[in-house]
């Protein structure tokens, strides 16, 4: 992976950090998009892929969207000694190099999107990158998949991650609807 501004990579060797990424595509062959992904993942510096979950196939996150085709979503666990920000630099070169287009409509159908869903037990609130994700606690396709590769996963406010996935099947009356491929 070729990074465009090397002065900007922070590494700190002594400090590796355990990552939790998601990846979803619902375009262009979504199963080769996330294997492909996987692969450029593997291949960040100072990074190493550790596990991904299994291949999820389920309809789009918003009703607004039931005119575009069914996502498959994975969930990654990365080792790193990169900056979150670099991270995410080069999470979104993996994303542009296949063929992402970023839409003003916010959930609209992609090629490839990942999102950090955590780094190591940090909470980061800046303009560009919130970790946690925003609204990992509201998503399925985010929860099922990390608790799959984690099931006794604490969040960075030290609840468990059972405890969101009960809150979740509680407020929708149902449980996630989904198929693993």
């Amino acid at each position: 992976m070729i990074i465009k501004n090397p002065q900007l990579i922070t590494i700190n060797k002594n400090m590796q950090e355990q990552v939790w990424l998601s990846l979803g595509s619902n375009l262009l062959n979504p199963k080769k998009q996330i294997t492909s992904a996987l692969q450029a993942l593997a291949k960040i510096p100072h990074t190493k892929l550790v596990k991904c979950s299994s291949y999820y196939y389920n309809a789009p996150f918003h009703i607004d969207n039931c005119n575009q085709p069914n996502f498959i979503n994975v969930t990654a666990q990365l080792i790193t000694s990169l900056d979150p920000k670099i991270l995410l630099h080069q999470i979104q070169n993996i994303e542009l190099q296949q063929g992402r287009i970023r839409s003003t409509h916010r959930w609209s159908a992609r090629t490839l999107d990942i999102d950090i869903l955590l780094y190591g037990n940090h909470t980061i609130k800046t303009s560009y990158l919130k970790i946690p994700h925003y609204d990992i606690y509201n998503r399925e396709f985010m929860l099922y998949p990390l608790f799959e590769l984690s099931p006794n996963l604490l969040f960075p406010n030290k609840k468990k991650i059972t405890h969101y996935l009960q809150i979740l099947t509680y407020k929708k009356n149902e449980t996630w609807k989904y198929k693993k491929i």
